[in-house]
């Protein structure tokens, strides 16, 4: 999401470079805080939408919404997601089930509609923000790291079939950083 941490910080980013864009969390009033600085600042134009995408059909959702405003997504960015700690039988299932459609099921959704899009027009850009612990297991995390593992096989894969159509897909594997997750 949008709202904070490595969302909000790619939105800066974006917007500094001089582009407009389409900012998603579930929290209102910190993306209309993010869209207030980034026009102030950089004379872009932010569309916000507070939405959880947290399921494929909040995913489709989203997009439906951007769609409906007729804009084109150039870039996209898939960023939310959330984790936890514990031991995988200790933790509420409902709580992983949920980790799962956000981390993975909304990931492809939104891969899948605006990927889509970017094929009919032959360009495109997707970043999907997994992370250094997709690389290996994590006890006590297990279903994030699982997730994450998800992430980056999927954006490789995706990768290598998409060049074909001018779209790229990346995976971003950050390490620690210091964020409200």
């Amino acid at each position: 999401g949008a709202s904070s941490g490595i969302g909000a910080e790619f939105a800066r980013y974006h917007a500094q470079k001089g582009g407009d864009l389409v900012i998603v969390a579930r929290r209102h009033a910190p993306l209309e805080a993010l869209k207030a600085e980034l026009e102030a600042a950089h004379g872009v134009r932010v569309t916000v939408i507070a939405k959880d995408v947290g399921t494929p059909a909040q995913a489709t959702a989203v997009y439906d919404a951007v769609k409906a405003q007729g804009i084109q997504v150039d870039i996209l960015i898939n960023s939310a997601g959330f984790g936890g700690h514990g031991g995988f039988l200790d933790r509420d299932l409902a709580k992983d089930q949920a980790m799962i459609d956000l981390n993975i099921s909304a990931l492809v959704t939104l891969s899948h509609l605006v990927g889509t899009e970017m094929k009919i027009r032959k360009s495109g850009k997707m970043l999907q923000v997994s992370s250094t612990a997709s690389f290996l297991p994590g006890p006590y995390q297990a279903v994030y790291y699982a997730t994450k593992d998800f992430v980056t096989s999927f954006s490789q894969a995706i990768d290598q079939e998409l060049r074909k159509d001018g779209i790229t897909s990346t995976a971003l594997c950050p390490g620690l950083v210091h964020t409200e997750f």
